[in-house]
């Protein structure tokens, strides 16, 4: 039987540009009196640091086993799903879930075997639109309007918290598996993603529009789809053949 324990590896909890070292640490400490203690870390502004080791209050696995990447997509290279913590509403159109059911959807991949991001934005500006985008989900922390900014650390707590509770679930079957191929992760989707936008290049689909808002829609729905890695090289291959079939209309080889 799978236990607690067993299904909190497979939780990751992503902070993007953090700025301040000590919510660093307190973030940890919040991760670890939950039982989770995968950490990774986007361009964080000072880090390892003296004052993220002193807020997290002997968390020091968790810090220790911090990985620290240039980009949100190295933070989240392995996950298959991904749920991006915003206290707005964002311009890009995504799914908007509480932590309770973000934190049971997430459970339900995890009891697949899938690997799960919590993305969690700077304390300043929070998430952008961009890495919003790589999401498959928007979670809102239902606070008041008048003053709706949770410190990073708190918003961590709550989902580590919403996570715990939905681990420890009694009697909660194992749902069954979404695919028969194992699913895309989240570097494969950016490949993906890459070769559909030069896919529509190279067939002139824009016709000299801006192509911003038309890969955001696409992105969302092929986020939606949860494809996998089989689907994936069969939407390659189509992407491919159209643009062959696009040079040889240019007369190129």
């Amino acid at each position: 039987m799978t236990t607690a324990s067993d299904l909190s590896s497979h939780f990751r909890f992503v902070l993007v540009r953090t700025s301040h070292p000590g919510n660093i640490g307190s973030a940890a400490r919040a991760m670890r009196t939950m039982g989770f203690t995968r950490m990774e870390l986007v361009s964080p502004h000072r880090f390892p640091d003296r004052e993220a080791s002193a807020l997290a209050a002997g968390a020091d696995d968790v810090l220790d086993g911090a990985g620290v990447h240039q980009g949100l997509i190295e933070g989240l290279a392995g996950s298959n799903l991904a749920f991006g913590l915003s206290a707005r509403r964002r311009g890009v159109n995504l799914p908007e879930l509480t932590p309770h059911e973000a934190a049971m959807q997430a459970m339900a991949a995890a009891q697949r075997g899938e690997q799960v991001a919590l993305v969690f934005g700077n304390e300043r500006t929070g998430l952008e639109n961009e890495e919003l985008a790589r999401c498959h989900a928007m979670v809102r922390i239902p606070s008041v309007e008048d003053f709706s900014s949770l410190n990073l650390s708190q918003a961590v707590q709550v989902m580590a918290y919403e996570l715990r509770v939905a681990l420890l679930g009694e009697n909660i079957p194992t749902p069954p598996p979404l695919h028969d191929e194992p699913p895309a992760d989240a570097a494969q989707m950016e490949r993906f993603f890459e070769h559909l936008a030069q896919m529509l290049d190279d067939i002139d689909f824009h016709k000299g529009r801006a192509p911003t808002t038309i890969m955001l829609r696409l992105r969302k729905l092929f986020q939606r789809a949860q494809m996998d890695e089989r689907e994936l090289r069969m939407l390659h291959g189509i992407f491919a053949d159209a643009q062959r079939m696009a040079r040889l209309a240019k007369g190129e080889k």
